[in-house]
């Protein structure tokens, strides 16, 4: 079965051509400021309107206003809109009201019990994301793309009502190992395709879709 990709923090046309060519179903781009990876409104339009039928263009956000969204919305054409702070259910469901797009909602992993939190999103959301949760005295720590890992085991033999995404260090040299751990159906990557923050290889993009793409041609058993 053919793996899914989400190439995530996009911010230039030679990692968005990079990702196109690959094959990624997904790209992401990044509307948080804090981040080495966010986008302008106006870059993100552009990049946006390069992507063509067959993958999705997917806006980052953390703890949105309705302003931000309204801004984006009303210039980048978005097929899905991925919350990815401290949103509630209750406020994810309103965003996917609103918007009428399909939501991804992050959930940050460090322990079994994190996982718990998964099953109040299921009702309101159309994917979930589990990433790692960053530790506590790690400075400076974004809600995400730190290039932390964690302990993938935790997913094995788990079921959602909804379809998942497994992020949090991947890089073409661990992603194979990450799928066969998890039986991921779908991954995404930010900082493991970098040659440092912000700025994407196109040569580790090419290696990490080829990557997916060998180890979903593996014989496993379904998750």
């Amino acid at each position: 079965m053919k793996i899914q990709s989400k190439i995530c923090g996009i911010n230039h046309p030679d990692a968005l051509n990079a990702a196109l060519q690959g094959g990624a179903r997904y790209i992401g781009l990044v509307f948080f400021p804090r981040s080495p990876r966010h986008v302008e409104i106006g870059t993100a339009a552009e990049l946006a309107r390069m992507v063509g039928t067959g993958t999705r263009t997917v806006g980052l956000f953390v703890d949105p206003t309705d302003a931000l969204l309204e801004d984006v919305r009303g210039h980048v054409p978005l097929d899905m809109i991925q919350l990815h702070g401290q949103e509630t259910p209750e406020r994810v469901a309103a965003i996917r009201a609103q918007h009428g797009l399909p939501v991804m909602k992050a959930v940050k992993v460090a322990s079994a019990a994190d996982l718990d939190a998964a099953a109040a999103y299921q009702p309101v959301v159309d994917l979930l994301l589990f990433d790692a949760k960053p530790p506590a005295d790690l400075k400076d720590a974004l809600p995400g793309g730190n290039g932390l890992s964690f302990d993938w085991s935790l997913l094995a033999g788990r079921r959602w009502d909804k379809p998942w995404m497994l992020s949090g260090g991947l890089d073409p040299e661990n992603v194979a190992a990450a799928i066969a751990a998890t039986g991921a159906r779908a991954v995404d990557v930010s900082s493991g395709v970098e040659e440092r923050p912000g700025v994407k290889s196109v040569a580790r993009i090419q290696a990490f879709l080829a990557a997916v793409d060998a180890a979903g041609t593996k014989d496993r058993p379904e998750p």
